[in-house]
């Protein structure tokens, strides 16, 4: 009797999730593992219920690659001469399923793959380097080209975030605003030319899956020249980034936030960014002509998210949506929801909380279960 080996969804499929355990000899000895013949006859078929025909294309691309290799070197292979005819079918309708022409293997087993390898001048001397040559040639095609599906298939789960590409970030001023200016227009290289001691630089490359509170406390323990594993590195972090923030809803907000990193895994949450400049205009609202086509410059919160999101986190006080007279301003209005629709344009995700909003008795709770949430959104899409 054989036991299936249990498969998890969020795991890739693995060469051994073909094989069944069976149980050992009379005294219960160790078991063994043959090929799940039941599953290798499903595939010739049709597709699994449970897994995608790439997935287990490239699965099995790799098991007889390791397979015929082990076999033409030092031995070891899992399959047999008739389990491993049984795998080359299977492997063969799951490719021709995916619109792939499926490798032309001059051999049937492991047997005639000795025989051919004697006949084509693979013995002796170099013998094992030249058959690792063959197998290569063989399945390596195959297996690169589901490998790039594999690769196309991933990134098209990032379906959401902005175009361009990340360069830098300016956040956490807590002084006079800086003065920006385009050194190079070319290669879009800006430059802090005045005021640039007041805030934050992050230009390190970014991860392919955001930025990380344990990232950005190695770069800032870079740049003060800190030991990254000491828990005041981070404390320093924090404070300083704590500093930038205008109001006591945004300081509310920042600390339930970060209350995260001290938890298992907080080093791998995204950094919540504080007072990001997202653009700047170098003009005022007394220059002659100005249009006001840059209405906000700087963001309350960015994050950077696993599935390659930027969420913009924004807490709203009366400056907002009235004027210096606490009278609702229809203009300020239209200009902040105008701002939203361009950066939701653009690819963003905002998400806005009033500033009475947060100063109710039970807002830190609210803030939890909304964190709680959007991070479970915004999860790195499995492998």
């Amino acid at each position: 009797m054989s036991e299936r080996l249990a498969w998890d969804r969020g795991v890739w499929m693995d060469p051994e999730d073909f094989f069944v355990s069976r149980p050992g000899g009379w005294f219960g000895g160790q078991g063994s593992l043959t090929l799940d013949e039941q599953l290798v006859e499903e595939l010739r078929r049709g597709p699994l219920a449970n897994r995608p025909d790439l997935e287990v294309g490239l699965s099995l691309t790799r098991l007889l690659h390791e397979d015929f290799t082990a076999c033409g070197t030092g031995g070891g292979q899992r399959l047999d001469d008739e389990s491993v005819m049984l795998a080359i079918k299977a492997h063969r309708a799951v490719l021709e399923r995916l619109g792939m022409e499926p490798p032309r293997l001059p051999f049937r087993n492991f047997s005639s793959f000795g025989d051919y390898w004697r006949r084509n001048g693979m013995s002796g001397s170099g013998g094992w380097a030249a058959r690792r040559e063959c197998v290569e040639s063989l399945l390596g095609p195959a297996r690169d080209a589901l490998e790039q599906l594999e690769g196309a298939e991933y990134e098209a789960q990032f379906k959401k975030g902005p175009t361009g590409r990340f360069k830098n970030l300016i956040f956490a001023a807590d002084g006079p605003k800086p003065k920006i200016v385009l050194r190079d227009a070319v290669n879009n290289d800006v430059e802090i030319v005045s005021n640039a001691d007041n805030c934050l630089v992050f230009t390190d490359p970014l991860s392919p899956y955001g930025l990380t509170w344990g990232e950005m406390v190695t770069w800032w323990a870079s740049r003060q020249q800190a030991d990254p594993n000491d828990r005041r590195t981070a404390h320093a972090l924090y404070a300083r980034l704590a500093a930038s923030l205008d109001s006591e809803p945004e300081r509310l907000l920042f600390r339930t936030y970060c209350a995260r990193y001290g938890t298992a895994g907080g080093d791998e949450l995204p950094a919540l960014i504080p007072q990001v400049y997202l653009h700047y205009d170098p003009y005022t609202r007394r220059t002659p002509g100005h249009t006001s086509a840059l209405a906000r410059q700087r963001m309350d919160f960015l994050l950077l998210t696993p599935d390659r999101s930027r969420i913009v986190i924004e807490v709203d006080g009366i400056q907002h949506y009235a004027d210096t007279t606490g009278k609702a301003s229809p203009r300020l209005y239209s200009e902040m929801v105008a701002e939203d629709r361009r950066l939701r344009l653009m690819g963003y995700d905002i998400y806005r909380f009033g500033g009475h909003e947060l100063a109710r008795p039970d807002a830190s709770t609210m803030l939890h279960s909304f964190f709680d949430e959007l991070l479970s959104r915004h999860k790195r899409p499995a492998a």
